[in-house]
């Protein structure tokens, strides 16, 4: 410390303050106040934005992939098995649906055009009405809003081993697509085996594309696994099911119990159900095994604690938003969110299964059912009546508050 003198350092805080106000007095009128941080926070997750359809392929006789490319900017940057979600009216009906990113990360940062896509299978009647909206409604020119990226199910090499053995049912396969292309585009650093479960060799989503990935690449191999009667097998089919014999001949050293091999499932909960049986027979440590979100259940009655006797009940269920009070039918087999969308009434979501939050609401009065599987709420939301809206059930008049949001 420069001691200068006694009164020249007391006197030293009237300096400060005095050059302090000529900055003031000489600086700019204009705002010039940049928040870096803020600034890689939007790019990095910009919220809800506008992209353009600029192709639709047929990828199975059921399915078809979609190209998106943003209207204005860029796309964020993703990670191969983040998801998205898109925004949808349809009629009175305001909703969300996540869908599972097929394209590589690097597809989106990199040529002239930057793009993601989205594989979307058509729904069996009476099911999947997005799906079937989007299937036989989204054409090449149409503008939609998305909302991405989300989700948890990407290979993280500080936590996942390097050996990953994938195991798919149905639209599920998509994800796979992009970790796929992106180890063979060598920007991952990952050796994948996927075991593909179908019923049918006819309808299998993606299956050229994941047959010329794993030639292009040694380090992806591609089988598939046919579970139907009488179908005709290939060189490197497997008959049946993806079994405990069938994981445990893909893991690294044949053996799936020793950590080495990191295991990801997606695909419809009854295969989630049968697999998650599988490998617990097979000692996977749970730190092995990463499942991917599947959405509420197709029939709530089956899940276990259900009151069945309420299944066909309809409750009156009032929605609270600040000062506003409506109140709208809410069917005890379906989430308080499908009620809410049903009325039109604006709330958020994006992942439909328990996990995101984005949907958390408080529920002021009456009782519910939350599934065990999908349950993604906090110890202090479930002791202070908190819920997320895509995974709770009402079993009697309900009172809810939700965000206000601009419709």
């Amino acid at each position: 410390m420069k001691i200068k003198s006694f009164l020249k350092d007391v006197g030293g805080a009237s300096r400060v303050t005095k050059a302090r106000k000529a900055k003031f007095d000489n600086a700019s009128g204009k705002n010039e106040y940049t928040d870096p941080i803020n600034a890689l926070a939007r790019e990095l997750h910009p919220g809800k934005m506008k992209v353009r359809i600029t192709k639709v392929e047929e990828v199975s006789p059921t399915a078809k992939k979609f190209t998106f490319e943003a209207v204005e900017g860029k796309l964020p940057p993703f990670q191969a098995g983040n998801y998205v979600s898109f925004s949808f009216q349809i009629g009175e009906t305001k909703t969300t649906r996540a869908y599972s990113i097929c394209s590589a990360p690097y597809q989106a940062r990199t040529g002239e055009h930057p793009f993601f896509e989205v594989t979307i299978r058509n729904g069996r009647p009476g099911q999947g009405f997005v799906s079937t909206y989007c299937y036989e409604n989204w054409k090449e020119g149409d503008i939609v809003i998305a909302d991405l990226p989300y989700g948890h199910f990407y290979i993280e090499p500080l936590r996942d081993s390097k050996y990953i053995v994938g195991l798919a049912g149905g639209s599920g396969i998509t994800p796979f697509y992009a970790m796929a292309q992106e180890i063979a585009h060598g920007t991952l650093d990952a050796d994948l085996t996927i075991l593909y479960g179908s019923v049918s060799k006819k309808d299998i989503i993606l299956v050229k594309q994941l047959t010329a990935v794993s030639k292009e690449c040694k380090r992806v191999k591609f089988i598939n696994v046919i579970s139907g009667e009488g179908e005709k097998l290939e060189k490197g089919d497997e008959k049946g099911f993806i079994s405990r014999e069938l994981i445990a001949k893909y893991s690294l050293d044949g053996n799936p119990s020793n950590g080495k091999t990191t295991f990801f499932v997606c695909g419809p909960l009854p295969m989630y159900n049968f697999v998650a049986k599988e490998l617990a027979a097979l000692n996977v440590p749970a730190r092995r095994i990463r499942m991917e979100t599947f959405g509420a259940p197709k029939d709530i009655s089956k899940a276990e604690g259900y009151p069945v006797e309420l299944i066909d009940k309809v409750f009156k269920m009032t929605v609270v938003r600040g000062v506003q009070e409506d109140v709208i039918d809410a069917r005890a087999d379906e989430p308080i969110l499908v009620a809410l969308e049903r009325h039109g009434i604006a709330t958020q979501s994006h992942c439909r299964s328990g996990e995101c939050g984005y949907c958390r609401c408080k529920v002021l009065e009456g009782t519910f059912f939350v599934p065990s599987v999908g349950d993604g709420r906090r110890a202090a939301d479930k002791r202070f009546n908190y819920v997320h809206a895509c995974s709770t059930y009402p079993t009697s008049d309900i009172k809810v508050r939700i965000p206000i949001l601009d419709d």
